[in-house]
């Protein structure tokens, strides 16, 4: 095991958030689930969504894309054969800082072009399109 892990009193094992996002290969899979960490290399050829959809979430935090598909209680119970530890309580605010960066920065982007670009060029292009028509009509 590596030198970031630590393990409490209890048992139970944590992993830093660097350490997982180091398990990202075909040899080594982890995901984080509701600050579980699930070791999913075995499962990736299995998972009926298929494999991408987990390399997609690989070395992160899975838990939004795994709640919105609404996985059944047999799946869950599956999951939990995988859980290899937990993320270390330090790290676990930063998880949900990077994924509010992410949203944030996207909805900066997306509400730009989608608020002033793109209707415009609509505009102009409905413009173009009227004269046109009502040129060759005369």
């Amino acid at each position: 095991m590596g030198e970031k892990e630590e393990k409490c009193p209890d048992g139970v094992k944590y992993y830093r958030l660097s350490e997982i996002e180091e398990q990202n290969t075909f040899k080594s899979t982890w995901i984080i689930i509701n600050n579980n960490v699930y070791d999913v290399t075995k499962f990736l050829e299995e998972h009926p969504g298929g494999e991408e959809v987990l390399r997609e979430q690989a070395g992160g935090d899975a838990t939004e894309s795994f709640e919105d598909v609404g996985h059944s209680s047999d799946a869950r119970e599956m999951a939990r054969d995988m859980v290899i530890g937990e993320l270390h309580p330090e790290d676990r605010d930063k998880i949900a800082t990077q994924e509010e960066t992410l949203v944030t920065t996207l909805k900066e982007e997306s509400s730009w072009w989608s608020n002033w670009l793109i209707p415009a060029l609509v505009a102009a292009i409905v413009t173009l399109l009227y004269r046109i028509c009502t040129t060759e009509s005369e």
